[in-house]
């Protein structure tokens, strides 16, 4: 069955929202002919969507990728943003205050990105062909990455005269067990393959095309839009601190946090149904 518009969800320019079962939503970046590439109007407007989908009691689990067969994302679109000059002032303005102008320009930047991370539904992404530069920072954001055989990953920032500064240095250490090749492929800005990117544990699942790849994140999405959204949440949430905080921190943060939790009628729910070996259901939250 085709996937449905998402109600609600149809006025975003460069996003297509749709809900391919129920519970789920996909979130699909549409600027093929560009190859997905990114300016300032996008980014808002991912913040927007993610900023409304973390409450929307309808989602229980969200699936983001990037439309056509050529890319995820390739990026920044560096011609949109050279062409910016409002970001800086002009030539004239004294160096501090284009510095604080760019200083809150890159927090807006790192904000609207940081969204799919604040989501409190669980975050699927696929990526495929050209997924470079804000991909990364992108897909680091998720809480499961997988993609296609095709996929090509870099961290392209250092080619471009910058260090990375949307949260790829932030996030990727965390994301993989290895520091050094986080540091080779950061500092080389070369690329990666999808086999490279499975064996350092930056992606989960290899498929082999993007079809496959959306077919195996959108039957993990509606899988966990069957489990209690309470649990769900939960867990992302616990699993997020963890990786943030010290364990003492985490246990602590854990105790107070399902101290209100295990009060749920959805533990009930969950152990009656084990009992009466039958699928349980679970109210919206």
């Amino acid at each position: 069955m085709a996937a449905q518009p998402f109600p609600g969800y149809t006025s975003y320019k460069y996003f297509l929202v749709t809900t391919p079962s129920p519970l789920v939503a996909h979130v699909e970046i549409n600027r093929p002919e560009k190859l997905n590439a990114f300016h300032e109007a996008m980014w808002l407007e991912l913040g927007a969507i993610f900023r409304r989908l973390s409450t929307d009691p309808d989602v229980r689990a969200v699936v983001l990728s990037g439309a056509g067969e050529r890319a995820f994302t390739a990026g920044l679109d560096v011609t949109a943003a050279a062409s910016n000059e409002g970001i800086l002032g002009g030539e004239n303005v004294d160096p501090a205050r284009k510095a604080a102008k760019l200083r809150r320009h890159i927090e807006e930047f790192q904000g609207s990105i940081s969204e799919v991370e604040r989501c409190e539904k669980p975050v699927i992404c696929v990526l495929h062909g050209v997924s470079m530069g804000l991909a990364i920072d992108i897909s680091c954001c998720a809480d499961i990455r997988v993609c296609a055989r095709d996929t090509r990953f870099a961290v392209k920032e250092v080619d471009i005269g910058l260090a990375a500064d949307i949260g790829t240095l932030a996030r990727l250490p965390k994301a993989v067990g290895s520091l050094s090749w986080v540091k080779d492929i950061c500092l080389t800005a070369r690329d990666f393959s999808a086999a490279e990117a499975l064996a350092v544990g930056f992606v989960s699942q290899v498929h082999d095309s993007k079809a496959a790849a959306l077919a195996a994140a959108f039957k993990t999405a509606a899988f966990l839009a069957t489990k209690s959204p309470v649990a769900v949440q939960g867990t992302k949430e616990l699993l997020n601190h963890s990786r943030d905080h010290p364990v003492d921190d985490n246990l602590r943060y854990t105790k107070v946090w399902n101290a209100a939790a295990v009060q749920t009628t959805d533990v009930t729910a969950a152990l009656t149904s084990g009992l009466q070996k039958r699928k349980p259901t679970f109210e919206k939250l």
